[in-house]
């Protein structure tokens, strides 16, 4: 599956479940540890992940920070969890004075919904007060998701990262600046494009008057953006169903299509095996295929590489099953998620075979 709709499936999990998370640890569960298996990294195993990290300030021993990320037995990223709730500015300094006494190259402030990452670009071994990244997981920009994808466990290289913070975080700064400008342009500005088209003083009536015109300019140059980007696309639209020839039987297979649901469950039942998988295969790798009665958990988008089948969608009886070398299907049935577990050895075994 491809990062961006792992992304996306984070996204849709998280306006499921965020009303129903009364308390940190709850958000910790439901949202930032799906989204750190989603990195790619096994939140299971300590190598990796480390709950509840010391990090001794000065006279204070055994203070401790909720996740570190571990590389090479050196930690390489330091995480502060809030409930989702919780407003992010408020708690910014916690996560400093832990990475300061840190070797950790990056912060990681998150409420499950917003992710923060923190580096030290202005003084060495001093995190900066503002992020160089900042996502929003009920509204990912798919450039964001792009340097998101760089902290994956597969593509991180420190070097690369570092690389582009330091561009993310001016692109970010000036961004900010050029939204509140757009929105309500300040007396520097107006000055600033007011003497590109006038020679004379600018007096503060011209000040205020520049100040309207500006304002309608940027306005009419957004809507002839927008409106050129919409006839592109219904251009493109109306050429493709030119193109477009779709027989019966597309049509048929468009409608099964749309009868499937992933299930919250589902999705759960996918991450514990892929947490499971990563002690063999990278977690990229391990993608699912949903149809009506079943789950398939799969390797590389390839149904020929059948890892396992989970049948959750029947709210009595449900099943983790596993085929023979003889081609038949054996079925395990299971109480809840967690038994999944029980199954980890024959869920590695069958992932040897394909690697």
């Amino acid at each position: 599956m491809d990062f961006k709709d792992v992304i996306k499936q984070l996204s849709e999990r998280v306006d499921k479940l965020k009303d129903n998370l009364l308390t940190e640890e709850a958000t910790k569960n439901a949202l930032i540890m799906p989204f750190l298996t989603a990195m790619g990294y096994d939140v299971f195993n300590p190598i990796e992940v480390v709950p509840e990290f010391t990090c001794d300030i000065g006279t204070k021993k055994g203070e401790k920070i909720d996740y570190a990320i571990f590389k090479d037995n050196q930690p390489i990223m330091l995480i502060e969890c809030k409930h989702w709730e919780q407003d992010l500015n408020l708690h910014d300094n916690q996560l400093l004075r832990y990475f300061n006494v840190s070797a950790a190259k990056f912060g990681l402030l998150t409420n499950g919904i917003i992710y923060r990452f923190y580096t030290d670009l202005v003084t060495p071994n001093k995190m900066d007060e503002k992020p160089f990244l900042e996502i929003d997981l009920t509204d990912p920009k798919s450039n964001q998701v792009e340097e998101l994808k760089k902290f994956h466990k597969a593509y991180f290289d420190l070097d690369n990262i570092l690389n582009s913070a330091n561009e993310l975080k001016y692109t970010g700064e000036l961004k900010s600046i050029l939204s509140k400008e757009f929105t309500n342009p300040g007396p520097e500005f107006v000055k600033l494009l007011a003497k590109q088209v006038y020679d004379g003083i600018i007096t503060a009536k011209l000040l205020d008057q520049f100040t309207v015109l500006v304002r309608k300019s940027i306005s009419n140059h957004i809507n002839d953006i927008i409106n050129e980007r919409l006839k592109t696309a219904l251009k493109a639209e109306a050429t493709e169903e030119k193109k477009q020839s779709v027989d019966d039987s597309s049509v048929v297979v468009a409608e099964k299509e749309d009868k499937i649901v992933t299930t919250e469950e589902e999705m759960e039942a996918f991450f514990i095996v892929k947490s499971i998988l990563r002690a063999k295969i990278a977690s990229e790798r391990v993608t699912y295929r949903d149809g009506q009665t079943y789950f398939s958990v799969v390797i590389d988008e390839k149904v020929q590489k059948l890892i396992c089948r989970l049948y959750l969608n029947s709210p009595k009886v449900k099943y983790i099953s596993f085929f023979g070398e003889d081609k038949k299907e054996v079925k395990n049935k299971i109480q809840s998620l967690d038994e999944i577990y029980n199954f980890s050895e024959q869920l590695l075994s069958i992932v040897e075979k394909y690697i």
